[in-house]
């Protein structure tokens, strides 16, 4: 399958230049679909994650959100690129993350190739990160993977009003189980919005990328959950 790939510039809310990752499927449009990165930076899993969703059929961008503190960082999945990729999270400004990221889904709306729809799909640092992009800018559709810190800002659940796909592994020592129970309790009620639980899956159990992680089963079971979340809530 052709898939069109390039670097896309972002104009943010004070002026800055923020570089991302733009994935087009073969027929050069569809549905656009911001992707939020892991602690690890716009690296090759990133890049990988945009590839498949856009040969799903979306218009894929992955925006550099350490740019602030360093453009271009591609940490490896090693036990010393864990300790770096910390560091860096560390130095995020979150607020002005969430921000960036905004300027990111703004800029993805407009662009001729989606026609306005966009959602949110965001991993580890991204699914929190993505969470609050949701509460603020309000995207057609968000799939947050294992967002640790979420149920730290449950104030923000009435202002999300998409529909929400969460997912989350049982033995994640990041976001303990007493954490996926309150962002449940946060939600009661609301059908359109998803929570799963995979089953002896630890935290970031979808990077393929990443030994001391990765959870073949988990990542199987809730990249199919995905996919089906994607086609009835944000069709390509």
């Amino acid at each position: 399958m052709s898939i069109d790939t390039r670097s896309q510039a972002v104009t943010t809310d004070d002026g800055g230049r923020m570089e991302a990752h733009l994935a087009l499927p073969e027929r050069g449009r569809g549905p656009g679909l911001l992707l939020l990165q892991e602690i690890f930076g716009v690296n090759d899993y990133i890049r990988g994650r945009a590839r498949t969703l856009a040969e799903l059929g979306y218009v894929v961008l992955a925006p550099d959100l350490y740019w602030r503190i360093e453009p271009g960082v591609e940490i490896p999945h090693t036990e010393e690129g864990l300790r770096r990729a910390f560091g860096y999270l560390q130095r995020l400004n979150e607020s002005r993350a969430v921000a960036d990221a905004g300027a990111a889904l703004t800029l993805l709306r407009g662009l001729p190739e989606t026609a306005g729809a966009a959602g949110v799909i965001g991993f580890c640092m991204g699914g929190r990160l993505g969470y609050h992009v949701t509460a603020r800018f309000q995207p057609a559709a968000a799939v947050l993977y294992y967002g640790s810190g979420i149920a730290d800002a449950l104030d923000l659940a009435s202002q999300i009003r998409c529909p929400v796909l969460f997912h989350f592994g049982d033995d994640d020592p990041y976001l303990p189980m007493e954490e996926v129970e309150r962002i449940r309790a946060a939600f009661a009620g609301r059908d359109e919005v998803e929570i799963q639980i995979q089953p002896g899956a630890g935290h970031a159990f979808d990077n393929y990328l990443a030994p001391m992680f990765h959870h073949p089963r988990a990542a199987a079971a809730a990249w199919e959950l995905t996919v089906d979340f994607l086609r009835r809530r944000l069709p390509a």
